[in-house]
């Protein structure tokens, strides 16, 4: 162990350090700040909070990988936003336009969304050299299809950044094929109370702030709002009576859901932010189908629309995810022992054992 714990002190500070010191060159020069559309900044706290505090303690539901979900979430943010901004900042660029720069901001942090779903799946396999190089590379093919969903289909931001959950669980799962799958009989990836208690927490956290999240990008704020609010509603009242329903003694409990792959998932997010993203998708082209229903041709064209984004996106989260899993499993990148998943102790220094966490 001694040995693993050298090859990352002279791996990680290097790699982070480098990475903000061409940050902040690139930030002098080509980034000049301005005070436009400050009255956005309540929504984009109300996204920092989702990502940190939300997605924080969602994933702390490991026993014994508590730290680690929390630390390295918030350090995969802050390098990833400063990351997704110059990317996003070179596109336009390119592209010869301009965008306010909080405006930049903000879709930075809705786009590390996408990495943080990503990580879920992987949580507890992937070192802090594999997870930074997945977010880095995450964060430009991520860009690049919604690029491309922009400039060939003609879909909109606030329609192609509704992807993020789509693409996030998919280039996740992609990624996480690529890894060894844990022992089935090693209970460290088991919950405890306390660790489901958190985890509940965070949900709570996502819930509050996700109709800022659907809505911050929009138009119509307000309908967006009314709308996500009165979703989410309708899915706690269902995920509660389905709790109820499907075990034998009629309680409530975390997690009742088998996973539907035959893929070694850690938190799950196929089936929370996988699934719901493609009956999402399904949703609104039978709800376009209905709504056009007097007008063929134009109804033809909006869902040709819809499902061409909707294949473009998950088509490239998967074939790029694999790419990058068999990338991020070369041995230069030195991926840990299966024996040393799901373990706080590898990463960070206790006064105490993690064992009871």
């Amino acid at each position: 162990m001694p040995s693993r714990y050298r090859n990352f002190r002279n791996s990680v500070p290097w790699l982070i350090l480098s990475l903000e010191a061409v940050f902040i060159v690139l930030f002098y020069f080509v980034f000049p700040y301005d005070d436009k559309l400050i009255k956005s900044y309540p929504a984009f706290q109300d996204v920092n909070h989702m990502m940190i505090f939300g997605f924080g303690f969602f994933l702390m539901f490991l026993k014994r990988y508590g730290f680690s979900t929390t630390g390295f979430n918030l350090l995969l943010i802050v390098l990833g936003v400063q990351c997704s901004v110059l990317i996003d900042l070179f596109v336009l660029l390119l592209q010869r336009q301009s965008k306010c720069h909080l405006a930049r901001l903000i879709e930075a942090a809705m786009s590390m969304t996408a990495v943080v779903i990503s990580t879920g799946a992987v949580l507890g396999k992937a070192n802090p050299v594999q997870l930074i190089l997945m977010t880095v590379l995450e964060l430009i093919v991520f860009r690049m299809s919604r690029w491309m969903n922009n400039t060939f289909l003609l879909v909109t931001d606030s329609i192609s950044m509704m992807h993020v959950h789509l693409f996030g669980a998919y280039f996740g799962l992609a990624i996480s094929s690529c890894f060894s799958e844990p022992s089935p009989r090693t209970d460290k990836n088991a919950r405890t109370p306390k660790s489901d208690l958190l985890s509940m927490l965070g949900t709570l956290f996502l819930w509050v702030f996700w109709p800022s999240f659907n809505s911050i990008l929009s138009d119509r704020k307000w309908r967006v709002i009314y709308n996500t609010y009165f979703g989410l509603a309708v899915s706690a009242v269902t995920a509660f009576a389905l709790s109820a329903l499907t075990t034998k003694d009629g309680k409530f409990r975390m997690r009742c859901l088998n996973p539907p792959l035959k893929l070694h998932d850690t938190s799950g997010v196929h089936f929370t932010f996988g699934m719901p993203a493609v009956l999402g998708a399904l949703a609104q082209v039978i709800l376009l189908i209905i709504t056009n229903w007097n007008n063929l041709p134009s109804m033809g064209y909006l869902v040709m629309i819809q499902v061409g984004a909707f294949c473009l996106t998950i088509s490239i989260a998967l074939i790029t995810g694999l790419i990058a899993g068999l990338i991020l499993n070369l041995r230069l990148f030195k991926s840990i022992p299966v024996s040393k998943y799901f373990e706080d102790q590898f990463y960070w220094e206790f006064p105490h054992l993690a064992v009871g966490f």
